[in-house]
């Protein structure tokens, strides 16, 4: 590997303008991360409540994941529209159309309780919260250079993270003592109530398209655009989605399916088990800034992108996989618990490294769009997972066997993600083969 190898490209980062305080920038991605909190929240909610809305409604496990696997068509469908936001509204209304939407989709299940009320209105906060990742991604990358976006992107990621461990608990609490209808009103006033602070304190940042044009001096050239192929074909980009495919596959499975396991397959009380629904996620939280942290350190140092970027997520995306391989063979509900709970940490460190990786390899005016477009390949995972682990639960002999068995199923689909990753990311060489330039010798 030759040094320039080992250094992040350099033609991305325009010095930073004075004034520019790093604690402003972390204030910004916060709020941002707060944004992608309500978020999770809206997902983690059905999961949280789908037993007892199941009871209410009289629904079987295949129905409840065909809703999940609905609501993640949609959103599928949704994140490729990112890109177009992105062209037509500014970040600031562009956030606030969505996080609107995301409020008003909570509403009519608590007036009218139907499946077929339920099975839309998951669908309409799909569609309205597909490009949400994309943006946010790109709102925070405006605040942070290329070779320092690791630990941002493991702050979006942890977004989940967050609100599996507080949120959840709460919205559990509430739907034991208020019902789940109290839980979705108590979501629609949290989208609400961050709008308003949004658009009192957002602009973009020194790292954004718009703010390197107003700093650039005159006559010097804008970053070109290059074309979407480019950048769609590169390794990087294919073979981070395999990865990436197969984690939120399990990721789905995780929202959906992991209360009803703790409490339908392994016998926890409800409560319990909404409150246990934040064990992986406090092991991903650990994963997550450690990889990112360390990561983003190394890169300023000059470290490969290709190892931090590209061999460690991959490694990590294998290590999960491996774990929850095993899980059939395990009859101690404790035990069950502390695996499934490491080896989704374990896996999440590819979504913040994939996603900083991508963002080295695109112009600064299309990264939203790029983004987009691999946040809604991902998604199709899923449109499938949920539907297929109800599928599973129901003719599985028992429901402890057959969560189980599906959890196992995402295990061996993360081993061949993992495998394909580690053979094909490699920002560095993609960011130059983007840009036209030849591969470096040696």
């Amino acid at each position: 590997m030759t040094a320039s190898e080992l250094a992040p490209p350099s033609t991305t980062a325009p010095p930073r303008p004075g004034g520019e305080s790093r604690g402003k920038a972390w204030g910004f991605t916060g709020l941002l991360v707060l944004l992608y909190v309500i978020n999770w929240g809206d997902k983690a909610i059905f999961g949280l409540v789908a037993q007892p809305l199941g009871e209410e409604l009289g629904l079987s496990a295949s129905q409840i994941g065909l809703v999940g696997s609905a609501f993640f068509l949609t959103f599928t469908v949704g994140g490729f529209f990112a890109g177009l936001l992105d062209k037509w509204l500014t970040l600031r209304w562009s956030l606030v159309v969505l996080a609107l939407a995301w409020a008003a989709s909570m509403l009519p299940l608590v007036v009218v309780a139907s499946f077929a009320i339920l099975l839309v209105s998951r669908m309409v906060l799909g569609l309205a919260e597909g490009p949400s990742g994309a943006l946010v991604h790109a709102g925070v990358y405006t605040w942070h250079p290329p070779e320092k976006r690791g630990l941002p992107s493991a702050c979006i990621t942890a977004a989940a993270s967050i609100a599996k461990i507080l949120i959840a608990p709460a919205l559990a609490v509430v739907v034991a003592i208020w019902g789940w209808r109290a839980a979705f009103l108590t979501l629609a006033v949290a989208g609400v109530a961050w709008c308003a602070v949004w658009l009192l304190t957002w602009r973009d940042g020194p790292y954004g398209e718009r703010s390197r044009k107003a700093a650039a001096a005159p006559g010097e050239a804008e970053t070109p655009r290059v074309p979407w192929s480019a950048i769609f074909r590169t390794p990087t980009f294919l073979g981070g989605t395999v990865a990436i495919f197969a984690m939120y596959s399990l990721v789905t499975v995780v929202l959906t399916w992991l209360p009803s396991y703790f409490e339908v397959g392994l016998g926890y009380s409800r409560v319990q088990a909404g409150v246990m629904f934040g064990f992986p996620s406090i092991a991903g939280l650990v994963f997550l800034f450690l990889s990112t942290s360390i990561g983003d350190r190394l890169l300023v140092r000059g470290a490969s992108s290709r190892v931090l970027r590209g061999v460690v997520p991959s490694i990590g995306l294998l290590l999960c996989g491996l774990t929850l391989v095993t899980l059939p063979a395990i009859d101690v509900p404790l035990v069950a618990v502390v695996v499934v709970s490491v080896g989704y940490g374990i896996g999440t460190i590819v979504f913040p490294l994939f996603n900083a990786g991508l963002s080295e390899i695109c112009p600064p005016k299309q990264i939203a769009g790029a983004l987009g477009v691999f946040l809604g390949i991902m998604s199709v995972g899923g449109v499938i997972a949920p539907y297929l682990t109800g599928v599973i639960v129901d003719r599985a002999a028992d429901p402890a066997a057959g969560y189980a068995l599906a959890f196992q199923v995402f295990g061996i689909a993360a081993v061949v993600g993992g495998v394909v990753a580690l053979l094909t990311v490699n920002p560095v060489r993609d960011a130059r083969r983007v840009r036209g330039e030849q591969p470096a010798a040696g």
